[in-house]
């Protein structure tokens, strides 16, 4: 046999097998378009599996704030360092650390015997004055003594007086004092110490009102005022937000980081937050009325933001504009109406038109979607 007819022989057996495969692709083909067939989409409910399971929000109205977001560290709305104003040998100590003190209260006292002594000499000579002056004034009623005696007499009280309020404030000094009400640090000394008006005893702390420092960008200055809200968390106080408002602004702003002081004040009646302590702060700038939807609802393409609205049971594209957005939430600003279901799961294998069956639905905008876990319960 030759070559030729060899070859003949091999393409005509190839023809007859793919004829073959053809055909059988066919009836089977056949057999599952019939409407009895083994795998038609009656008999396994074809019509639901056509159906994109997904999960429903509804569109909300909801108050949407713009805020800054910045960390700072709180400081005591008054704070210093207690030293006395004189020197002398520490003979008590009249606080407890962490104590609340009023102004005027007594928080150290030094060995005084001196200054004592030097008060009770001052008012004697005092005493003395006055009566050499009494004497003469009843003398110069009778022209006994000299109109200037008398007034030598006269400075000479006014003198001596000035020698009592002087042993006074001396006298005074030996006891150091709170000059505002506050909380006292940790004592520096101890009874038996010699101390001077450099040396640091105490601590004291106005904490009423906590005053909290940050910066924010030179992009925003002219859109923080004071009085703006301020919102402050602490890692301290999980779940907890302290409520306050913008106190002062800085006149200028940093060349190198193009940044400007804000100072913020927060009320602190229980006492719970200290001088030192890590901030976070959001600075609410205004507030309005917009709709919300869930952010993962939001389909970014070729630049473009749509959402898949839910109408008689079908997926329908919507082109949207956003506004604000806030965890979790974005705020569309035109294509959508209150009240309006979107999909916010499932998005990635939606089309426009397409069918979908709800698994779930997230009530609103401010609620969390189901876990996906909800679908096996729905279906189970």
């Amino acid at each position: 046999m030759s070559i030729a007819r060899q070859i003949g022989m091999v393409a005509v057996l190839v023809a007859a097998a793919a004829a073959a495969a053809y055909a059988g692709h066919a009836a089977y083909t056949g057999r599952m378009a019939q409407p009895g067939g083994a795998a038609s989409g009656e008999g396994r409910g074809g019509g639901d599996r056509a159906a994109a399971s997904v999960i429903l929000a509804t569109a909300e109205l909801a108050e949407v704030e713009s805020r800054l977001e910045a960390v700072g560290t709180s400081r005591a709305l008054r704070a210093v360092e207690i030293v006395p104003l004189t020197s002398g040998r520490v003979v008590r100590i009249a606080f407890r650390p962490g104590q609340k003190v009023l102004a005027g209260d007594t928080l150290a006292e030094l060995d005084d015997e001196i200054e004592r002594a030097d008060l009770t000499e001052a008012e004697a000579r005092l005493d003395e004055a006055e009566l050499a002056l009494a004497r003469a004034m009843t003398l110069s009623e009778s022209n006994t003594i000299s109109q200037a005696s008398v007034e030598q007499l006269r400075a000479a009280r006014v003198a001596a007086r000035a020698q009592v309020d002087r042993a006074l404030r001396r006298f005074a000094d030996r006891t150091v004092i709170a000059p505002f009400d506050g909380i006292v640090g940790l004592g520096q000394v101890e009874v038996g110490a010699r101390v001077d008006d450099d040396t640091v005893i105490t601590t004291l702390d106005d904490l009423s009102r906590i005053e909290i420092e940050f910066q924010l960008p030179e992009t925003v200055f002219g859109q923080v005022q004071p009085g703006d809200p301020v919102a402050a968390t602490s890692a301290a106080y999980p779940g907890r937000t302290f409520a306050g408002e913008v106190a002062s602004i800085d006149s200028r702003i940093d060349r190198a980081s193009r940044a400007f002081k804000v100072r913020a004040v927060v009320p602190n009646e229980d006492l719970a937050l200290a001088a030192g302590m890590f901030m976070h702060l959001s600075v609410v700038l205004d507030s309005h009325e917009g709709l919300m939807v869930p952010e993962e609802a939001v389909v970014v393409e070729g630049g473009r933001m749509h959402i898949f609205v839910v109408e008689d049971g079908k997926a329908s594209r919507r082109i949207v504009s956003l506004g604000k957005r806030e965890l979790g939430r974005v705020e569309i600003t035109d294509g959508l109406a209150e009240g309006e279901k979107v999909v916010a799961r499932g998005v990635q294998s939606l089309r426009d038109g397409a069918p979908v069956k709800a698994i779930g639905d997230g009530a609103g905008a401010g609620e969390a979607a189901p876990e996906a876990g909800a679908e096996r319960q729905v279906r189970g």
